[in-house]
């Protein structure tokens, strides 16, 4: 008999939001986004409660990817653009993406990837299809993505988008699925939307490709 512990079931969380007690909540930055200070204790496996501890919040806006696929020519949508935060990327600043957009107060997710589709690639999409949504960084951010794949027309879509009041320069790539795989496994495309939507693609592609 073994006496290693039973695995606890991770049919559901074990704890939820009311057993952390968040005792102050202090504002350190607010620009376009907020970031805050949390003072807080909360309730551990083994019984009782943790110490009080400060944590770091980035505070930002809901967010929403798209990966635009074209079935008819089996190709992909991706955008490029200037990104602050790999200003000191070894390779380049300017990263290869999918379609994204902050989710405004009122907005669905829904809503948002149509819109950012036509702003950000010039492209309607035409069935849209939900496959996840995650945190990208729960440790210290409370940001939640809801990742798309949109079927679109890809025929004459390229050139450059973007709203300037925004300060947007974004350029348009459509690649050839096969094309867009090799960027992927060279590194190419170094960001969560496009590794999990990629992925996601090409374990779906054959079933969607069926459908025609």
């Amino acid at each position: 008999m073994s006496d290693s512990p039973e695995a606890p079931s991770l049919a559901a969380a074990p704890f939820t939001r009311a057993d952390v007690e968040l005792v102050e909540r202090r504002c350190l930055h607010q620009g376009f986004f907020r970031l805050e200070a949390l003072q807080l204790r909360h309730r551990l496996f083994e019984g009782g409660w943790s110490g009080t501890m400060t944590r770091e919040v980035h505070r930002r806006h809901d967010a929403v990817g798209v990966l635009l696929y074209d079935v008819e020519r089996d190709a992909v949508v991706l955008v490029e653009q200037f990104r602050a935060g790999a200003l000191e990327d070894p390779a380049s600043p300017w990263k290869l993406e999918v379609v994204a957009g902050l989710v405004e107060r009122g907005e669905s997710p829904a809503e948002v990837a149509r819109r950012e589709s036509l702003e950000e690639a010039g492209a309607p999409v035409g069935e849209l299809i939900e496959l996840y949504a995650y945190y990208p960084s729960p440790g210290a951010c409370d940001e939640r993505v809801t990742l798309f794949c949109g079927l679109v027309d890809s025929e004459g879509l390229g050139g450059v988008h973007g709203l300037d009041e925004e300060h947007e320069d974004i350029r348009v790539h459509v690649l050839p699925f096969g094309r867009a795989w090799e960027l992927l496994q060279a590194g190419r495309l170094d960001n969560a939307m496009c590794l999990i939507a990629l992925y996601w693609l090409g374990a779906e592609r054959a079933s969607l490709r069926a459908r025609r």
